[in-house]
């Protein structure tokens, strides 16, 4: 029995996440995200593949670059069922709701450019209809960690907790006795909220993320006094906090550690706005499923709300979240995106970088080509909202927050599920040869980095 494997997305890049797997008339994909950054233009291009072809759908969690295809791929045909955990089906409808907003928003603001200019302008991937449309083909019930699903009498998968974010996942398919799996997104152990990612089984091919596969994270612990000490520092010399976060995890992630501030009465008067509504969106769905959350956090959600305390404010409206800017010290905005590529951190950041007083503290990955990207390399001016604005604020970068296993983890996790030949996606591609050398000198596991749209025969 010939097994196909063929890389569509996250192949020597770190987004688009998409795995065509073949065996004999049966066609599965492991995800179906967006590509960002550098790599965006591919959203456009056709698939590589018929989606009509496509039997089913194993969505590993609900990032955007895992699955912000999901409406196209139904929308040029795909009639299968869609494979993932409640959280996951839960976060991802939101993110795909608000996605859809956010294109077609920046499609009418290019557009008024583009006429102007004499040029075209790529339209929208989908609308809300078509997002409300893959939402059929989700099935319920959702997965469960740790039970087999049979695909077909030689197919079966199951899935396994990532500790990434809530409800995210990494795969394990036997076909007909040989074990393959697919890591999704691994988490970065000791965060708090969501669990540790769990152990993988023996398999003979695993398929890695390398993300952050050429470095080691500070302890989480580290990381916290560094955000403390960051955030203290700049309300006490009068200035704002503004932290570019992704809706979900990272933004939960800072609410639980300035309630632990708030607790402990070291967090001095101040106004903390989540000022994003689908932050907001995402937290309701956390208290939701808090089944999934870690030992300790499901101990505090038993007593109160572990996301909560007086000083905080969620903003929903854009009038709410102007009025922000009136404030010129002791606020702490939290706001997306959490790559600088939009949304309403983009005023804040008019308002405040060129401020001394103020700071700006990064939480998570920023790829090449992205506005976060350019300030963390050192630019003295950016171009934001079509102005130039001087980089004054200080910057921190804290990568302790990563929702993203380091290397060492990476490395750990690949050496217990001891595979024939691990190989390497997700992940820029200097970083994949660093593993891929870290792996081999550490462990002795032999890995190769496959190219987009190569194709994998065991």
């Amino acid at each position: 029995m010939t097994i196909r494997i063929t890389s569509y997305g996250a192949a020597k890049g770190v987004t688009g996440s998409c795995h065509l797997l073949e065996v004999e008339s049966l066609k599965v994909l492991i995800d179906c995200g967006m590509f960002q950054g550098q790599e965006e233009e591919k959203n456009y291009e056709p698939f590589p593949f018929d989606p009509k072809d496509i039997d089913y759908l194993i969505l590993t969690h609900a990032h955007i670059d895992h699955c912000g295809r999901i409406p196209l791929l139904v929308k040029e045909g795909f009639k299968g069922k869609i494979l993932c955990t409640k959280p996951t089906a839960q976060i991802a409808r939101i993110m795909l709701l608000d996605a859809s907003r956010v294109m077609e928003e920046t499609y009418r603001s290019r557009l008024k450019k583009a006429e102007r200019l004499g040029e075209e302008v790529n339209p929208p991937l989908y609308e809300e209809l078509d997002v409300l449309e893959s939402f059929e083909h989700f099935r319920s019930p959702y997965i469960s960690y740790h039970k087999w699903y049979n695909l077909t009498p030689k197919v079966k998968f199951m899935l396994k907790d990532a500790g990434h974010i809530l409800g995210s996942a990494f795969v394990q398919l036997d076909i007909n006795g040989t074990l393959i799996t697919f890591s999704g997104d691994l988490g970065n152990r000791g965060k708090p909220i969501v669990k540790d990612p769990e152990e993988p089984e023996r398999t003979e091919y695993l398929f890695v993320e390398t993300t952050y596969g050429d470095r080691e994270h500070k302890s989480f612990e580290e990381s916290k006094k560094e955000f403390e000490d960051a955030v203290l520092e700049t309300l006490y010399g009068g200035g704002n906090v503004l932290i570019p976060s992704y809706a979900l995890e990272r933004a939960q992630d800072i609410l639980f550690v300035l309630r632990e501030m708030f607790n402990r009465d070291i967090l001095p008067e101040c106004q903390v706005f989540l000022d994003s509504p689908l932050a907001i969106k995402a937290t309701r769905i956390f208290l939701q499923n808090p089944e999934f959350f870690d030992r300790e956090t499901y101990r505090i959600f038993k007593e109160r709300d572990p996301f909560s305390f007086p000083y905080l404010k969620f903003t929903r409206s854009v009038e709410e979240s102007k009025k922000i800017n009136d404030i010129k010290s002791g606020a702490i905005i939290i706001a997306g995106s959490g790559m600088l590529t939009g949304g309403r951190i983009l005023h804040h950041l008019k308002h405040n970088l060129w401020r001394e007083e103020c700071s700006l503290i990064f939480v998570g990955y920023q790829p090449r080509g992205t506005l976060g990207r350019k300030i963390i390399e050192g630019a003295k001016k950016v171009r934001v909202l079509g102005e130039e604005i001087a980089v004054k604020a200080r910057v921190y970068t804290i990568n302790g927050f990563s929702s993203h296993a380091d290397r060492r983890e990476l490395a750990s996790w690949t050496s217990k599920a001891q595979p024939e030949r691990a190989f390497l996606i997700h992940g820029e591609e200097d970083k994949m040869n660093a593993f891929g050398v870290y792996l081999k000198d550490k462990y002795g596991i032999e890995s190769y980095i496959p190219s987009f749209g190569e194709t994998l025969e065991f």
